[in-house]
């Protein structure tokens, strides 16, 4: 038994209560506090936590589960993160306990010699030597513990094995899964699926192509030890001739899958093989060949196949391995593939269409339903459409896939999105949230969209991880993720050494820019700050605002710039939908509070799926003295920052 302020840590038992209340605590936040409970005080790793709890597979979910441990350990305590009276976070180490611990006479029992047996304390710091508790501080003392004098060198071995058995129960608990090493020198914990080779000469067959990779990816991710590069990046080597081994190191994986595919008549064809990409050697090759109607299987096959191949099929997620996504007929299907190839191309649009083409051909396609609620969502996330416009159609449609199919990632992830960007359910968005992750691990837009929901919760650390993760998960689709996150944590310094490093890696990325631009904003530094616009500007399309904002800054310097784009926005307002979220942070940012404030009002009328950010955003920050900007935070139900 362990005893630290009115708490009790039950390891036999497997229990945690408070003054004689048992207290709800689930298997993985349990045992990670066991482990560092009998830690006594020592900095326990991230990657320590997870060999313990997780086995010697690197889990592509860990670093997520870890943060999700932490923080349901640190709500059973109402511990404070910043002011931490129990779990203390190392940046970027781990985790340490730091609450005072008594082991009680039922655990770790010694005799003083009078026949009375006596809890030792044990500081956090000192191991396993006791101490007396008014040295230990007065919480300790307040507790009952006895007075300590220094034991024997026979007690000692005596306290020792004490604490040993004591410890023997967690650590069988939590000790990892002995695994056969036998292979190592070639094992894969990540790949990459790069896009099946269109080989039919057809052009118009370029969709079928990349929705069987799509897919495949969408399996493989199922498979918890294995991480998978998403979608978005492995795209950008399509029809790339280049070296495995070059291209692994870009993506950071051990692992390249790639292919071909060719649709004749009424059969498909799939070639893949398997590389293991540091030393380009081809552990596995295969073809298969199936009716138009059975490609579904062909893939499941496939998957398994490479699964089996990486080690990886032992590992399957129970939950996410029968999801009845397959339609009733091949057309359904078909009509499906181009509305995520248009889904893809952001034209969310005409990706609806054809989602509701495969509706139409088969009312029970519940990934066809999860897509139209896709294309629903997009646009209302990327400004194309206002909020009370289309997220509850966006709802309705992903309600209507989970009721058809209840294992479908897609659906808890846009149902997650609707939650938090315009439903304002925080606690129900995670939840969501988290049984997306749970369903597919390697999924880099739930765990972007995870980070966003711990940060309205004000889970800053463990909403950095999340975003640190997005970008190992799809270097190409965010690879601002966690820059932008570190904006938003206002670590500037930080911020502009990852989107520095970012934006070398590819200088073409205009948005990069404008972070960087933000932060040097942020710092005071405001010709920096107009350098970085000016090569947002020199993009294609902006060589009017250009020559408006060198004027204004020639006259005005940087706050001029500011309001010359505020203007601009403005201007744009009257033509089409503009994010009244957006206008809010450009008069912020351009010293208008009073217009401001106007504006964030009227994104709370909407519902702008933006205000999420509305205590994180560095740019609203003037604002934060005006009581009416309060007031918006407590009508959005948001916990306030402390």
């Amino acid at each position: 038994m362990i005893k630290f302020e009115e708490f009790e840590l039950d390891c036999a038992r497997y229990e945690l209560r408070r003054r004689g209340h048992t207290l709800k605590l689930e298997k993985i936040p349990m045992e990670l506090l066991m482990l560092l409970a009998t830690a006594e005080g020592r900095l326990v790793s991230r990657e320590e936590i997870e060999e313990r709890l997780w086995g010697n597979g690197v889990f592509v979910d860990a670093e997520h589960g870890i943060n999700t441990a932490i923080r349901k350990i640190r709500q059973v305590f109402g511990d404070n993160p910043e002011h931490p009276r129990f779990v203390q976070t190392v940046q970027r180490k781990g985790y340490r306990f730091i609450a005072e611990v008594i082991r009680t006479p039922e655990t770790g029992i010694e005799n003083d010699g009078t026949g009375n047996a006596r809890a030792s304390v044990l500081s956090p710091d000192t191991g396993l030597s006791p101490r007396n508790p008014t040295e230990a501080g007065t919480e300790g003392a307040n507790q009952g513990a006895i007075p300590v004098r220094r034991p024997s060198r026979r007690l000692g071995w005596i306290g020792v094995a004490a604490a040993l058995l004591l410890v023997w129960p967690v650590y069988k608990i939590v000790l990892p899964r002995i695994e056969s090493r036998g292979a190592e020198t070639t094992a894969i914990r990540s790949i990459a699926v790069l896009p099946l080779e269109n080989i039919s000469g057809d052009a118009s067959e370029e969709y079928f192509a990349d929705g069987m990779t799509d897919e495949l990816i969408t399996m493989l991710a199922k498979y918890r030890s294995l991480r998978v590069i998403s979608r978005t990046s492995v795209m950008q080597y399509k029809k790339v001739h280049r070296p495995l081994p070059e291209i692994a190191r870009e993506l950071g994986v051990d692992g390249i899958v790639e292919g071909s595919v060719v649709r004749s008549k009424d059969r498909v064809r799939v070639t893949a093989q398997l590389v293991y990409a540091p030393t380009d050697t081809h552990l596995w090759a295969e073809s298969y060949d199936r009716p138009a109607g059975d490609v579904l299987s062909l893939q499941q096959e496939l998957a398994q196949s490479i699964a089996e191949r990486v080690k990886a099929a032992s590992s399957l997620s129970a939950i996410g391995g029968n999801s009845a996504h397959a339609p009733a007929n091949a057309v359904a299907r078909d009509a499906y593939l181009r509305g995520r190839f248009y889904w893809y191309s952001d034209s969310y649009e005409k990706s609806r269409e054809f989602f509701q083409e495969a509706i139409k051909l088969d009312p029970g396609y519940a990934a066809a339903y999860a897509g139209v609620a896709d294309s629903y969502t997009a646009a209302t996330v990327s400004g194309e459409s206002s909020a009370a416009e289309t997220m509850p159609k966006a709802e309705a449609a992903a309600m209507k896939s989970l009721e058809l199919d209840d294992l479908l990632p897609e659906a808890h992830h846009t149902l997650a999105a609707v939650k938090l960007f315009y439903r304002w359910d925080w606690e129900g968005a995670e939840q969501e949230s988290e049984r997306t992750i749970e369903l597919n691990p390697s999924l880099a837009e739930a765990h972007h969209l995870h980070a966003y929901i711990l940060e309205t919760r004000n889970h800053t650390e463990e909403a950095l991880q999340e975003d640190k993760l997005t970008v190992e998960l799809d270097p190409f689709a965010r690879p601002w993720a966690y820059g932008y996150a570190l904006i938003r944590a206002r670590r500037f310094d930080d911020a502009l050494k990852e989107l520095s490093q970012r934006s070398e890696a590819r200088p073409d990325a205009a948005g990069m820019h404008g972070f960087l631009s933000n932060i040097y904003f942020h710092k005071g530094d405001y010709a920096k700050a107009m350098d970085e616009l000016r090569k947002v500007l020199a993009m294609p399309g902006n060589e009017s605002m250009a020559i408006e904002a060198d004027k204004a800054y020639r006259n005005g310097g940087f706050q001029a710039v500011t309001l010359e784009f505020l203007r601009n926005l403005k201007r744009q307002a009257t033509k089409e939908y503009v994010s009244t979220f957006r206008l809010a942070k450009v008069a912020s940012r351009a010293g208008q509070k009073e217009e401001a404030i106007q504006y964030l009002e009227q994104a709370f009328q909407h519902r702008d799926p933006q205000l999420v950010h509305l205590q994180h955003d560095p740019d609203l920050d003037s604002l934060h003295s005006d009581p009416r900007y309060w007031a918006i935070v407590k009508k959005m139900g948001m916990p306030p920052l402390q």
